[in-house]
């Protein structure tokens, strides 16, 4: 059961990254406001997703996961990232949804996540 919850929480956090990247691509020549409300929405998901990792760990394991080195710094460029990345979002959303320096800002974070996540899956 743990791998099971584990892979579902993995989809949902695997689409929400894949998301990320595909709209923030899309409003650098189709700005929207509403993409802005979905980006901002879908980091929400990812850091809650990735919190979910941890907690399912602690609820079937009774610790928190064990990482070290190049993951503890992959964790917090991808926990920097969420946090930029929906603060970032929820500004282009008040502006009505165009700054193109802002959809290339969080077109590069939601990159800079995904590499980290690599990282932190094979460094951990």
């Amino acid at each position: 059961m743990q791998n099971l919850t584990y892979a579902l929480i993995q989809i949902i956090h695997n689409l929400g990254a894949a998301t990320i990247v595909g709209l923030s691509a899309t409003a650098l020549w189709q700005p929207q406001r509403r993409l802005a409300g979905w980006v901002a929405a879908i980091w929400a998901l990812q850091g809650m997703s990735g919190l979910m990792f941890g907690i399912t760990t602690y609820f079937y394991e009774k610790h928190l996961p064990d990482i070290h080195g190049i993951a503890v710094d992959a964790l917090i460029i991808k926990i920097t990232c969420v946090i930029l990345g929906f603060i970032l979002s929820l500004l282009l959303y008040a502006k009505k949804g165009w700054d193109a320096r802002l959809w290339r800002i969080l077109f590069a974070l939601g990159v800079v996540a995904l590499a980290a996540a690599a990282f932190l899956r094979w460094f951990s």
